[in-house]
């Protein structure tokens, strides 16, 4: 891609991200993150009615009588954007791939939270860190970050979710709203042969989700759960490298090639909800506005409830 073909496709996804946040407004669903996170104030005596499980013990046996800590809503929130640019990103059956597909919801995720005035991280990953940019403010950051989601070329070409959460971990020292972006194509795997992080993927996903609100974005494209008609085909796999072949104009074997990756989207779905991690699978061949609006709306009623 060019100076200048980048330049245009950083003005169309901030154009059409602008466009959607405004007319659609998807970023209204942003407003229920707020005053999630907490800041501790100070620490004061007891006072019938507060909650007990706000109780220094410590300081309560120093001083002989019940203390407790008092904390106010943070006025500002960090939006972290976990964007999986390992090789699979650059697969697409239709006509973006679904690197292009995560700077679209990034940028209006992106764009939701500068509105709101919240401060705005991202993280580009494949097997390893590919890039960090700390949580800022302001449209020239976002316009930034936009940038780095189409232009950045990974030096790798695998996938460690575990390694970019464990990351996470390490960077984000208050509370935050981490969405992460990925196709999860290397992520239900178990035995010898997984790739590095794939078999405690989960087990980091549940540990982060504890400290900080996380939201799973699937990047799914039609492409990955059936096969079309068109004779023998030869398969990549874009991390890995192997190859395999397949008759496509076997109902057998189009049937099996389904079947294989209806299970693994199963077991993916158990899998994060064992971690109690919400989680929205989003076509790569469809509109993913409204169907990112609902999920928060739905999301919104749930908590309320």
């Amino acid at each position: 891609m060019t100076a200048t073909e980048l330049l245009e496709s950083v003005r169309r996804i901030d154009l059409r991200a602008n466009r959607l946040v405004n007319d659609m407004m998807v970023g209204a669903y942003l407003s229920h993150f707020k005053g999630c996170g907490m800041d501790f104030e100070e620490l004061r005596e007891y006072i019938p009615g507060d909650d007990v499980r706000d109780i220094d013990w410590n300081v309560t046996r120093r001083m002989g009588r019940p203390f407790v800590k008092s904390f106010r809503e943070e006025r500002e929130l960090a939006v972290v954007l976990a964007v999986d640019i390992s090789a699979s990103s650059a697969f697409g059956s239709g006509n973006r791939t679904k690197r292009e597909f995560a700077a679209e919801i990034a940028a209006t995720l992106a764009v939701s939270a500068a509105k709101n005035g919240d401060k705005v991280a991202l993280l580009l990953f494949t097997d390893e860190v590919e890039l960090f940019v700390p949580a800022r403010k302001g449209r020239r950051h976002v316009l930034r970050l936009v940038r780095d989601l189409l232009a950045l070329q990974p030096r790798r070409r695998g996938t460690d979710i575990s390694g970019a959460l464990e990351f996470l971990n390490h960077v984000l020292h208050r509370r935050a709203i981490v969405f992460l972006l990925t196709d999860f194509l290397h992520s239900v795997c178990s035995g010898a042969d997984a790739p590095p992080g794939a078999r405690d993927f989960i087990a980091k996903l549940g540990l982060i989700n504890t400290r900080h609100d996380v939201v799973c974005l699937h990047l799914h494209d039609p492409r990955e759960s059936e096969l079309p008609e068109a004779g023998l085909l030869t398969i990549e796999d874009a991390e890995t490298g192997a190859l395999f072949e397949l008759d496509s104009k076997s109902r057998r074997v189009r049937s099996r090639f389904a079947a294989v990756n209806a299970d693994r989207l199963a077991e993916l779905d158990r899998q994060l909800i064992r971690a109690g991690v919400d989680t929205l699978r989003l076509d790569t061949a469809k509109p993913f506005a409204p169907t990112l609006q609902r999920f928060f709306e739905i999301r919104r009623s749930r908590r309320r409830g």
